[in-house]
Formats: structure tokens, C-alpha cells, sequence
């Protein structure tokens, strides 16, 4: 259980996918002035060196954040979207080099507003010493709190938030298949108790029964609880038998109506900037409740 970090996947395409739809759903969730309460249920470390420890043993940031800014440096065009992204990924490093990787948390955080506040949760016992730190050194740390618990169990009794605007990021390891049932769990207390907020919802593309079930699993669970939903999928390569993650989706729950035109624009530049061979493509599909 304990054996996944993720600055093994810092900077990954998987990490592009995540963190450009994240940064589209907190920045439309503040258009209106009421506080936002965001949760993040499995929030690792919260910044990551991509030149020393996991990030530089992986080396997955080559194949995706360092490869995205390649692509641009030799003259690609990119949507709007994704410069937002890639500002506040570089706004962690310093000078011109991209030395650092922020993940979920320190994203989040950067993006609060005085009125919002922030909920990590992360129970391996080494990041979560690591994550309090790190919190720390931001001047938004009184606006976040660290847990050392178990979100799944907890997260339904910090819904609905008092300002009943919400936002849950979820992305465990799916190390244990046993996550599978727990996520599907938790989301159904979740709608139960905060029908409105908005829930996303990461997981990696695997030869794994339980991961190929879980979109479907998903919409199934949204259209119960008579939910709109957005699902979009990013595959960088498709080579049998290669261990690196290839692949990796995201599933919005009550997404914003802008949220599919913005990846409809992100995604064929992402398919053509971070492709390996002929076995890139993207997936796009939503339903209106």
C-alpha cells in the first residue's frame, strides 16, 4: 500500500491531464464570489525536484512536461488553456529552468482566494511529514488543513461545505484494488449528501479488469443520482508489454459547461506534443443530465 510516491509520476502526461482540467475547474468554481471548499483526497508530497530523488529516478516529467515545453520551444502553437497550465507549473521553479513540479496541493493552493479554503489528505507516513512542511512554507497555510487520515472514510462528513460550493479532487494510487470499491463507495455517499458539488475524478489506464469497468461503474453512479458528466481519456503510446504508464483519464462530475470545449481544444495539441509512435489519441465525451 505504501510503495506508491507520487513524485514517481511528477510532471507525467498523466500529471498534464490531471492539472490542466483541475486548474479549468477551480478558476470557473470562482467566478462567483462565495468561498470554495476544495478537497483533495490522496495529496502526496506537494511539490517535487524533477533533478534529484523519484522524479529524477522515473524520469517520467521527460515524457511529459519537459517534452510539452520541447514541443513549444520548437515553434507549436498552444491553446490557452494549456499556457495557464504551464504558468503556474513554472511559476515553482527558478529562473528559466524547470527544476520543480507542483503537485495537486501546491496548485490548489497558489489559486486560493482569501475566502476559500483547502483539504489535503495523504496517510503514507513519510509524505505526510513531507506535505506538512512543505504546506508550511506557503502563505496560504492557514487557509489549508492536513489530514493523516483516511479520505474515503472522512470525506462524507466534510459535505455538503458550509458555502455549498465545493470542489473534490480524488486520485488514488489504485495500488489496492480494493480503492476501486472504495471510490465507488465514497462517491455515492458523496452525491447523497452534496448532489451539487463538483467531483473529479482521476484514475490510470491499466490491463486491469477493474480499471477498465470504472468509467462505466462512474456515469452509472452520475445518472443515478441524475448527474451530468464529462470523461476524457489521454494515451501518449500503445507498446505491449511496456511497464510506464501509457495512458490515464479524468471523470468530472457536474462538470462546467466550459470545461469540454477548453479540453477539445487541449487535447490534440497534448496527442501530437506528447505522442510516441503512431499510438496517441484522446477520448471526449459528456452527458447532460
Amino acid at each position: 500500500m505504501f510503495s506508491y510516491r507520487h513524485a514517481f509520476h511528477a510532471g507525467s502526461h498523466a500529471d498534464i491531464l490531471k492539472h490542466l482540467t483541475l486548474i479549468h475547474l477551480v478558476e470557473y468554481l470562482q467566478e462567483k464570489p462565495g468561498a470554495l471548499t476544495i478537497v483533495d483526497t490522496h495529496a502526496g508530497a506537494g511539490v517535487y525536484s524533477l533533478k534529484d530523488g523519484f522524479a529524477a529516478v522515473s524520469k517520467e516529467a521527460e515524457g511529459g512536461i519537459i517534452r510539452l515545453l520541447k514541443f513549444i520551444k520548437d515553434g507549436n502553437s498552444i491553446p490557452e488553456g494549456v499556457q495557464r497550465y504551464l504558468d503556474l507549473i513554472q511559476a515553482e521553479s527558478s529562473g528559466n529552468a524547470l527544476d520543480t513540479y507542483p503537485g495537486s496541493p501546491f496548485i490548489l493552493a497558489r489559486l486560493l482566494r482569501p475566502q476559500d479554503r483547502l483539504k489535503l489528505f495523504e496517510l503514507h507516513p513519510k509524505e505526510i511529514d513531507i506535505l506538512r512542511h512543505n504546506i508550511g512554507q506557503l502563505k496560504q497555510a492557514k487557509q489549508i488543513d492536513v489530514y493523516a487520515e483516511d479520505s474515503f472514510a472522512r470525506l462524507k462528513g466534510l459535505l455538503p461545505p458550509p458555502s455549498r460550493r465545493g470542489l473534490v479532487l480524488i486520485d488514488p494510487s489504485y495500488e489496492d484494488k480494493q480503492d476501486y470499491r472504495y471510490l465507488e463507495t465514497a462517491m455515492e455517499e458523496a452525491l447523497q449528501r452534496f448532489a451539487t458539488g463538483c467531483y473529479a475524478i482521476w484514475y490510470p489506464i491499466l490491463s486491469r479488469r477493474e480499471s477498465a469497468a470504472l468509467p462505466d461503474r462512474l456515469k452509472k453512479i452520475a445518472s443515478s443520482h441524475k448527474r451530468s458528466w464529462l470523461h476524457t481519456e489521454l494515451r501518449v503510446e500503445n507498446a505491449p508489454g511496456e511497464r510506464r504508464l501509457q495512458a490515464s483519464g479524468m471523470f468530472i462530475i457536474n462538470p462546467p459547461w466550459t470545461l469540454e470545449k477548453q479540453l477539445a481544444e487541449a487535447l490534440p495539441v497534448l496527442t501530437k506534443a506528447l505522442g510516441i509512435g503512431g499510438g496517441a489519441q484522446f477520448l471526449l465525451k459528456s452527458f447532460e443530465a
